[in-house]
């Protein structure tokens, strides 16, 4: 599938109110098919809580639709079902079962107990295809409880593409990973948004310099500013955000 027939985020007035505090408090932001668009700011910006409010883990208000469906208001079942994906900062797998049982399960492959316990002589290409993409295709019959860090979000990745979602919504991918793993997740974020949109809450600031293509910098609930990294970046609004004024160093932004 081409990005042009790709589906797109829309966020319009989002607002998430906790007990009378806005964690998100109107925030609209567009985000276009093919887009690997990282989210940034301090922490208590909204960033976690805008996520949870898309994938229906928390009640919101105004309107949030991917391909022109409304997410808003729909169980979480319904949400994954319209191509939502989404990981958490602490990898989900099942460490008990090897790579390639933890996707057939994501994939819904209808394979029993008996039958996971047997190693088969196909593999069905959808599942084929993520393990390629993910980069671990030869690791296939390991544990995941014994994989690298870095593996194991990749594998979690998988389990997304195997339940073929359009929308990768990712929260801190790249947390706790060596250098060479941040840069092979990089570079499989822009190959997955060939056919997928991308959306990264993402800390790592050297991250994000390399491999977001557009930045929204959330604060206090809401949107404080988006655009390129060099935009973001030399914005003074985002600037007194992070370092407390306006005349610091646009490279800094983001290291404090």
């Amino acid at each position: 599938m081409s990005t042009e027939s790709a589906a797109g985020l829309r966020i319009r007035d989002l607002r998430v109110v906790f007990d009378g505090f806005a964690a998100v408090d109107g925030v609209d932001i567009d985000v276009p098919p093919g887009d690997v668009r990282f989210i940034i700011g301090p922490n208590g910006a909204g960033k976690t809580t805008l996520v949870d409010a898309v994938t229906g883990l928390v009640k919101a208000s105004g309107s949030a639709s991917f391909g022109g469906q409304e997410l808003l208001g729909r169980k979480v079942h319904h949400i994954n079902r319209l191509g939502i994906g989404r990981t958490f900062q602490t990898a989900t797998v099942f460490e008990e079962l090897t790579v390639l049982q933890n996707l057939d399960i994501a994939a819904g492959t209808g394979r029993g107990p008996l039958t996971m316990l047997r190693r088969r002589k196909s593999v069905p290409e959808g599942v084929a295809q993520a393990m390629e993409a993910i980069g671990l295709a030869t690791a296939r019959n390991k544990l995941a409880g014994t994989l690298a860090h870095g593996q194991k979000q990749w594998l979690e990745i998988g389990m997304l593409l195997v339940q073929d979602a359009k929308l990768l919504l990712l929260d801190e991918p790249v947390a706790g990973m060596s250098h060479d793993e941040r840069e092979t997740t990089g570079e499989l974020l822009g190959l997955l948004s060939k056919e997928r949109t991308v959306v990264v809450i993402e800390h790592d600031m050297d991250f994000l310099r390399r491999f977001a293509r557009t930045v929204t910098v959330m604060h206090a609930g809401r949107k404080l500013s988006e655009g390129s990294v060099a935009q973001v970046q030399a914005d003074p609004k985002v600037q007194e955000v992070y370092l407390g004024h306006a005349g610091a160093s646009a490279a800094a932004v983001g290291e404090a």
